[in-house]
């Protein structure tokens, strides 16, 4: 019997035709308050700047911080309404890339328990090299996008996607544990967490 067989073998009878008719028998949500404050209060853990904001407050906001910023494809023009714009289409050298200030881009869905936002790369959220090479990350997180747990997240993501994780500004800590920030990554993450009433 090989690997395949004995893991379609613990599933039973039951037929399996794809991923998702695969049974999971775990804990699938550990909250059930109020998963924007957890999540709010869990990025803020991270080092990662949090603000909430209504949706009106958006580009104002938006274009508070100085400098240029890249903007991927898909983003709603009224948000950056107010930012000093440079949009990755077509897409923007590295050295274009790390010449800026920092990229806005929204998300895929956010995680509570873990102060996570994943991005799947899809519209509004560029590809990888554009959340990776500028020094700080702007990402907006509609409250509807919050979820209390992982696999709440995994759910709303495609197996098929590129999907990045991010818990906080890129760091790592060598042997002595000294933290060192921004080396796989941007050093500054701000989130603004849009309220949509």
């Amino acid at each position: 019997m090989n690997a395949r067989e004995e893991i379609l073998r613990r599933l039973g009878d039951s037929p399996v035709t794809g991923y998702d008719a695969i049974p999971r028998r775990y804990l699938r949500r550990h909250h059930d308050g109020d998963v924007v404050d957890l999540f709010a209060e869990r990025a803020a853990d991270y080092r990662a700047q949090v603000r909430r904001i209504a949706r009106a407050e958006l580009p104002a906001v938006l274009g508070e911080p100085d400098g240029r910023f890249a903007v991927p494809a898909g983003l709603p023009d009224a948000w950056t309404a107010e930012v000093d714009a440079v949009r990755d289409d077509p897409p923007l050298s590295v050295a274009e890339l790390d010449a800026l200030d920092g990229v806005v881009t929204g998300c895929a869905v956010a995680i509570a328990e873990t102060g996570t936002v994943v991005l799947d790369h899809g519209p509004g959220q560029g590809r990888r090299a554009l959340t990776l090479v500028p020094d700080f990350h702007l990402v907006v997180v509609e409250t509807g996008q919050i979820v209390a747990d992982v696999p709440e997240a995994i759910e709303r993501l495609s197996p098929d996607r590129p999907l990045t994780f991010v818990s906080g500004p890129s760091a790592t800590s060598d042997i002595e544990l000294s933290r060192v920030e921004g080396v796989h990554g941007p050093r500054r993450l701000s989130i603004l967490i849009v309220d949509e009433n």
